[in-house]
């Protein structure tokens, strides 16, 4: 990570105390800038040594009398990377979540990230739209197109435009959306949704009703889509020195 390169992107969204919460944040890793945004999955390596897995951000915030800026995530990994390991019981594209949300300086999480995951091929491959329909949108099209997406997936109520405007202008509009955890229901009617648009335009994929029922806008053709139905205790994460759990009672 560039030194001072961590940045706020977009308003605040929220203040507790001596905290305050916030959509999305910038940095910039091997001289080339990045945003993660609520609600983003992202592939990180907890240690040199740790299998990859995927991170859900969840929540960010910076507690003004230390200047400390952090982060909560989820952590999901592939059955296989957990102390049960793989059993006939798990599903081709399933993930396991730790059950313990982890609190990180966003420095940490930072250098946790995997810049190169090309060699991630697990997970379902999402259905992109076709090139005719991509032409159709439009640049300006196409932003709207992930902005809808987003409000579709995110129930929390905030406003991305303000995000969606600054990854526009650094070109990452698909970006942390490389990979998608769903819940199982989710990634049910999502397999729906696909049968039944199977021979239907895929301009349908970016519909309202479409969206709602299940289904995921992708402009390209690069995403995994898995799922999660199940939990389990990490037996060492807590023991990472990056973990610091002493912010997460209080900004919960």
């Amino acid at each position: 990570m560039e030194p001072n390169s961590l940045k706020w992107v977009g308003s605040s969204c929220g203040l507790h105390g001596p905290y305050i919460f916030y959509k999305a944040f910038k940095f910039a890793r091997d001289d080339k800038a990045r945003i993660l945004a609520l609600g983003d999955f992202f592939f990180v390596r907890c240690k040199p040594e740790d299998p990859i897995c995927i991170a859900e951000l969840q929540l960010l915030w910076e507690e003004r009398t230390s200047k400390q800026l952090l982060s909560s995530s989820k952590l999901y990994f592939l059955p296989e990377d957990t102390p049960q390991g793989r059993s006939v019981a798990h599903g081709e594209h399933e993930v396991i979540a730790v059950s313990e949300k982890v609190i990180v300086r966003l420095q940490d999480l930072v250098k946790w990230t995997v810049p190169d995951f090309s060699g991630w091929n697990n997970g379902l491959k999402v259905e992109p739209l076709k090139p005719s329909v991509l032409r159709e949108l439009g640049t300006n099209g196409r932003r709207e197109a992930l902005h809808r997406y987003r409000e579709s997936t995110l129930t929390s109520g905030l406003n991305f435009k303000d995000v969606q405007r600054e990854r526009a202008h650094l070109g990452q509009e698909e970006d942390g959306r490389k990979v998608l955890v769903l819940s199982y229901p989710q990634y049910c009617r999502y397999r729906s949704v696909l049968a039944r648009l199977r021979e239907q335009p895929s301009l349908l994929l970016i519909d309202h009703t479409v969206l709602a029922l299940g289904g995921i806008a992708a402009l390209g053709g690069n995403t995994r889509i898995l799922y999660c139905r199940d939990t389990f205790e990490h037996p060492t994460l807590l023991q990472n020195e990056s973990i610091c759990d002493e912010f997460g009672e209080s900004a919960a």
